[in-house]
């Protein structure tokens, strides 16, 4: 690659998707001036971590970091999966990996297969329980579906000391399909789950029972799982939390997920309170609605980007910043633009503000996946 391709970007911001677009588009990458005026400045430890996962499921990339880890070269090798073990950094939680490998794992050469070990659950990053419930069905809405795709939690772990362990498995694809996703339906249920770890099974049943006190109010087709895990299924800190998801009668999946403060970290939660501002942050989510929920913007924009050369349609909620800052990548990148046409309330008689992101895709083929 010659030098005139390599892109060049300044600071820490966005390091996940400079990094998940240069290895897709194949385009080596530079990186400048991370957090060069801080007291401790260059690459955090959760970073280097995200550095080396990149490195694990791919094949001859080659990573050049300068000694004060400020400056980053990353040329990208061919995405190889197969199967693998990560131990994700403490300070951030699975969610922050697992999402970029949503992204990579369709168009590796082997089917990827990894175990993760780390923070399940904090309130920073989604957690793997909303990926699980929303990334898995947008995928298979893409083509991208079977039997060998899953996310399963062996073990959870709450911050600050983590020790939750899942799997994630996905096949790999040559072609992506294009998809018209407009209407998002009606609510028809809600689901949830509410986890307890290293705490009274209690906890659980009260957020419940405050989450139902809100929700009832909206539609009576309510379950929410309560899920205790013993011993070292539960992880090394005490914690709890909940992660609620909203379906509707076309299949469009929204949700919403709050987590109990750090051990040793600011005021103590009340399960009852949680329960219901968990139970307000998914009305708050079906009001914006769309047909995408906010985590996934960017993945569905990246697979509508990479697919066949036809026309994909998807409806979403207001756009949050991380995705605005997401298609400018993506026009860096892959020189692709979408048509953002901005729907009224009024026009869709429902909730808030959509916009409809309209694009071509660029026809991506895998084109290291084996045939058999």
């Amino acid at each position: 690659a010659g030098e005139a391709q390599c892109l060049s970007y300044t600071g820490c911001n966005f390091l996940r998707q400079r990094l998940v677009l240069a290895t897709l588009s194949g385009r080596p990458l530079k990186i400048r001036k991370i957090r060069s005026k801080e007291e401790d400045p260059g690459l955090r430890d959760f970073e280097a971590s995200f550095i080396r996962l990149i490195d694990k499921v791919t094949n001859g990339s080659r990573i050049e970091i300068n000694q004060t880890g400020t400056t980053l070269y990353y040329q990208p090798g061919l995405l190889y999966g197969g199967s693998l073990e990560h131990d994700c950094s403490p300070s951030r939680g699975i969610g922050y990996y697992l999402e970029s490998l949503l992204c990579l794992a369709p168009f590796m050469k082997h089917p990827l297969k990894i175990v993760l070990r780390g923070v399940t659950n904090d309130q920073v990053d989604p957690s793997v329980d909303v990926l699980k419930a929303t990334a898995l069905p947008l995928l298979k809405k893409f083509g991208i579906d079977g039997e060998s795709l899953e996310i399963k939690i062996n073990r959870r772990g709450m911050p600050p000391k983590g020790g939750g362990e899942i799997l994630f498995a996905c096949p790999v694809r040559k072609f992506l399909q294009p998809v018209q996703f407009t209407d998002p339906g009606k609510i028809k249920r809600i689901r949830g789950t509410a986890y307890s770890v290293r705490v009274s099974p209690q906890m659980a049943n009260r957020m419940v029972e405050s989450a139902r006190s809100i929700l009832n109010k909206f539609l009576p087709d309510i379950y929410i799982y309560t899920d205790h895990m013993k011993g070292v299924n539960s992880g090394k800190s005490p914690g709890f939390g909940m992660c609620l998801t909203a379906e509707t009668i076309n299949g469009t999946i929204l949700s919403a997920e709050l987590a109990s403060n750090p051990q040793g970290q600011g005021a103590a939660v009340l399960p009852e309170e949680l329960g219901q501002n968990c139970a307000k942050l998914l009305l708050e989510e079906i009001y914006r609605g769309g047909c995408v929920d906010s985590t996934n913007q960017s993945l569905a924009l990246l697979l509508m980007t990479l697919g066949q050369r036809d026309v994909s349609k998807v409806l979403l909620g207001p756009l949050s910043p991380y995705t605005i800052e997401f298609l400018r990548h993506l026009r860096s990148f892959f020189q692709i633009m979408f048509k953002i046409e901005t729907k009224t309330a009024e026009e869709e008689h429902m909730g808030g503000e959509k916009v409809l992101m309209t694009c071509v895709g660029i026809g991506f083929c895998n084109l290291s996946k084996t045939i058999r």
